[in-house]
């Protein structure tokens, strides 16, 4: 049973403080998924609210009413800072993301229009927005989309395979319908393109699932695709293995080996991520690989710094 709870914020942007993340503010309308991902990272921010990362991240899912007010009050106050130069303003933000540790487009969004008030404040203020997400629902908004200062809509999607994008994230839409979305949105003029996130080590890391994903995410013109892969945190870690054991049982000792901190070997993680980039170039896709992994190199220094997107 899903349980909705409205909360207050001070403030809806975020400051991001980590050098490595491409963007320097987020906003997350909501707190809990409803999609429910094994995977999700994010499942380890309801501890912050007294609650485990389990299935309560999906089923109690806070609603951030003042969201889009809050917004416009720091909006305000940071361009009064600047005299009202919207100008100056916009350099000192920089990037904004929403979609970081919860889907901005989850179910709830129909009703609450959260996010698409947010939107409408980003869009007055012409802040460079990015949003993630892995929702149809974001082609409601085309129209506002349309006038903002977008730099990317990501679009989530790891696998082709139904029955496994149904075991792994139980309540997101299925693997086409956001393809699907990507085609729409592009052939409305959009910067959108797929989050190829998380591969899945010995679930979706072949050449041949990678090559397909791919091949369809050009064919409904995205416009890039971004790789990331798996992390697991030790609160997600759990979850995630539960699901595995149903899922594919044989699979939990290998995961086991390979995860014994969040990441992959480095090692790991290189050679998949040029597999990716040999894999665009050939099918002449638009890339972009974390800044932070080094493709050349097997530094075992460099595993903890991938992205962090809301998977």
């Amino acid at each position: 049973m899903k349980t909705y709870e409205e909360i207050q914020t001070k403030n809806t942007m975020g400051r991001v403080t980590e050098p490595r993340m491409p963007f320097e503010w987020s906003i997350n309308p909501y707190r809990g998924c409803y999609h429910g991902c094994s995977f999700c990272y994010a499942r380890s921010t309801h501890s912050f609210l007294g609650m485990g990362a389990d299935d309560s991240f999906q089923n109690h899912i806070f609603i951030k009413k003042n969201a889009a007010e809050a917004l416009e009050e720091q909006l305000r106050r940071k361009l009064r800072k600047h005299a009202g130069s919207k100008k100056s303003m916009i350099k000192e933000i920089g990037r904004v993301v929403i979609g970081t540790a919860t889907d901005p487009y989850q179910p709830i969004e129909a009703k609450a229009l959260i996010t698409r008030e947010c939107l409408k404040v980003l869009s007055r203020y012409k802040i460079p927005t990015m949003i993630t997400t892995r929702s149809p629902l974001i082609l409601r908004d085309l129209v506002i989309l349309q006038e903002m200062n977008l730099l990317t809509i990501n679009i989530s999607i790891n696998t082709l395979d139904s029955n496994l994008s149904r075991a792994i994230e139980p309540a997101a839409p299925f693997p086409m319908k956001r393809l699907e979305t990507v085609c729409e949105l592009s052939d409305h003029g959009l910067p959108a393109g797929i989050f190829m996130a998380p591969i899945l080590p010995k679930l979706t890391d072949s050449t041949e699932q990678l090559e397909g994903l791919i091949k369809e995410a050009k064919r409904q013109h995205a416009k890039f695709i971004i790789p990331s892969v798996l992390r697991l945190k030790p609160e997600v870690k759990e979850w995630y293995f539960q699901t595995l054991e149903e899922y594919a049982p044989h699979l939990l000792e290998a995961y086991r080996r390979q995860y014994k901190s969040a990441y992959p070997s480095a090692a790991y993680s290189n050679a998949l991520l040029l597999r990716v980039h040999k894999l665009l170039d050939k099918h002449g896709m638009p890339y972009q690989l974390p800044a932070h992994i080094n493709v050349s190199e097997t530094d075992e220094t460099g595993q903890e710094e991938q992205m962090s997107f809301s998977f």
